[in-house]
């Protein structure tokens, strides 16, 4: 999965074509808990891009996004938002993968 770098790195990221901002944090434990199968989820969705975001690197893009809880998914086409799954809850792979699908 790809790190986020900057806010442009995000502007551009976004207007690429399909991506999922995937947001999260070093000392979360859900976040953690989805770490051992997204490479798996990334493997079968090929024609998506995941980038990681680090929620307290940049809190802005957070905050311009409505993004408080992590996990928390965003998913862009060409710059267009198809698609969030955003909450506070512990996801399991099967409700990311759910959520990938229909982006």
């Amino acid at each position: 999965m790809e790190t986020l770098q900057s806010v442009a790195h995000f502007e551009q990221l976004k207007n690429e074509g399909k991506v999922i901002f995937v947001f999260s944090a070093n000392w979360c434990p859900d976040c953690r808990f989805i770490d051992p199968f997204m490479p798996e989820v990334e493997e079968k969705f090929k024609e998506i891009t995941f980038v990681y975001v680090d929620r307290d690197q940049f809190i802005d893009i957070c905050v311009e996004n409505d993004i408080f809880g992590i996990p928390s998914f965003l998913a862009f086409n060409k710059g267009t938002e198809t698609g969030r799954f955003v909450s506070k809850d512990r996801k399991t792979q099967q409700e990311i993968e759910n959520f990938v699908a229909q982006q």
